[in-house]
C-alpha cells in the first residue's frame, strides 16, 4: 500500500466510527499522509449568546481534522495536547474550513497546526494540537508502520 492509500484506508476507517464528525455534518474534503481537510456550515444550534459561533463548535472542527489528519499512519493516535487561538468570528451559514498539516512526528509524538477559515478565506482561528501514538494499528491486516 502506499503512504498515500494507506492515509485513505485509516481516514475511512475513522470516518466509519466518528458519530461526532458525522453528527455535525461535517465533510472530509482531504487526506493525505499528515494532511487532511474538513468542512462544516455553522447552524443557528450552533451559535453562542453573542450571535456567533460557539468556540467549541470551532474547536470540536479543528479537532477533527487533526485527528484525521495525524491517524494517517496506521497508528492509532490521541490528542495529547490541544490550544486555540480565535481570530475572528464565524455566523450561522458560514462553511468553516479546517486545514490540519503535520509540523513534526517523532517517535510517538507530533505536532500539527490547523487553520479554521470561512469560505472566502478569512481566518477564523488557529489551532496546534500535539499528538501521542497509542501503538495499535487501525488497520487489522496491516502491519503497523514505524514511527520516525
Amino acid at each position: 500500500m502506499t503512504p498515500q492509500e494507506l492515509a485513505e484506508a485509516c481516514a475511512a476507517a475513522m470516518w466509519n466510527d466518528d458519530s461526532a464528525s458525522q453528527r455535525l455534518d461535517m465533510e472530509l474534503r482531504h487526506i493525505a499522509p499528515g494532511a487532511a481537510t474538513l468542512a462544516m456550515t455553522i447552524t443557528n444550534a450552533m451559535t453562542n449568546g453573542h450571535g456567533t459561533a460557539h468556540g467549541g463548535y470551532i474547536f470540536t472542527l479543528a479537532d477533527s481534522a487533526f485527528a484525521f489528519a495525524c491517524n494517517t499512519y496506521n497508528q492509532v493516535t490521541v490528542a495529547q495536547h490541544c490550544s486555540i487561538t480565535y481570530i475572528a468570528p464565524g455566523a450561522s451559514g458560514d462553511q468553516l474550513i479546517a486545514t490540519a498539516k503535520e509540523v513534526s512526528r517523532r517517535g510517538r509524538s507530533g505536532i500539527y497546526d490547523v487553520h479554521i477559515a470561512r469560505a472566502d478565506g478569512t481566518l477564523i482561528a488557529e489551532f496546534r494540537g500535539h499528538s501521542r501514538s497509542l501503538g495499535t494499528p487501525h488497520l487489522s491486516d496491516e502491519t503497523p508502520t514505524k514511527d520516525v
